[in-house]
Formats: C-alpha cells, structure tokens, sequence
C-alpha cells in the first residue's frame, strides 16, 4: 500500500513536470535571429553553425513551429557607383549591374535558404542595400532582433584597419547581442575550406 502512494506520488510529480514544461513553451517568447551573410564560406558556416546551435529539431512540427525561433538571412549589396568623376555610365549599364547584383543576391539568398531546409528551419531573407556594417546595423535596429551572427574571417589587424571588419563594427554599433562565429582552426590550414563549408 505504501508503495502504491508513493508511485502515485512519484507520477504526479512527473505529470506536474510535464505541465510546466509544456507551459513554459507556450509562454516563451519567440527569439528574433538574424544571420549576415555574403559570399564567404565564413559567413555560410556561421549560418550552419547557428542552425545546428539555436534550433532544435523538435521545433519543426506545425505546433512546436508557432513558438520557435524567427530567422532571418540578411545579405548586404554595395550600390554600384562608376569609378571616377569622368566616368559617365549609361542608363543601360547601370540597369544591367543592378540586374546582376540582383541576380548574385538572390542566388546566395537561395543557396542559403537550402541549407535552412535542409536543416528543417524555415527562414525569411532580406536584401539590404549599401555598406553592410551600416545596413545590418539599421535593420538590427527597426525589425528589433534579439541576436545577431555573423562569421569571421580572421582579417589580422592591419587587413581590418584598412578594410574594415563587418563583424567588429557590427560588435560596436548593433543594438542587440552579437555573435561572432569564427571558423575552425583547420580553415587556416586548409585553402579548400569553401569546398568542405558549401
């Protein structure tokens, strides 16, 4: 008798367990994740990275996907402006660049969309246009993401003086958390990293 109650009790615990679990799902708030990507293989294994790190596979089942996590691939495209003061370029020209750029866009956005499906996340995807670190920065800011991942190319410090690093201004300047997904060690190694990424 005595080992009845206290089976009795023991799945009475489990079940209020269950009930809290279940209920802290559906009080949780929906986590907004913005990835930046371009054509590095960096910025692709950051997408990966945070796919195999912030989702979960249970959370792609009809129910379970109303509570997940939003993602949203953002790609940043320069605005084409023709070099030089002296150059004029003709309508025809820049609706063409603006044609590919477009084009390029939407290929990389593709491709990183497939990589959503086939981890079984669903995604939606932003094209910003004009300096990435601004942009990014901006869309951070209106769409109010609460995480943002970007990949690291391991740029030494003089390359990032004069070039600039993405991910470093974004660390200084974006109004939410960031993470910054560096490659693995072996991408230093290895010169066919964007062959073992894609």
């Amino acid at each position: 008798m005595e080992k009845d109650t206290i089976a009795g009790s023991g799945s009475a615990v489990l079940q209020a367990k269950e009930e809290e679990v279940t209920m802290n799902r559906k009080n949780k708030k929906k986590m907004k994740v913005m990835v930046a990507i371009d054509e590095s293989a960096e910025s692709f294994y950051a997408l990966k990275w945070a796919l195999d790190n912030l989702y979960v596979i249970t959370d792609v089942t009809p129910e379970a996907s109303n509570g997940s996590n939003v993602l949203t691939i953002v790609h940043a495209q320069q605005p084409f402006i023709p070099a030089g003061a002296a150059f004029y370029a003709t309508s025809t020209l820049v609706e063409n660049v603006k044609k590919a750029e477009e084009q390029s866009s939407a290929a990389l956005l593709s491709r990183a969309l497939q990589v959503c499906k086939e981890k079984m996340v669903s995604a939606q995807t932003l094209i910003l246009d004009g300096d990435a670190r601004d942009v990014i920065c901006q869309a951070v800011e209106q769409m109010h993401i609460d995480l943002l991942v970007v990949g690291s190319r391991g740029l030494g410090k003089v390359k990032r003086t004069f070039l600039g690093s993405v991910s470093d201004y974004c660390a200084h300047h974006a109004v939410c958390p960031i993470l910054i997904v560096k490659p693995p060690k072996e991408h230093h190694k290895h010169k066919n990293f964007k062959d073992r990424v894609a």
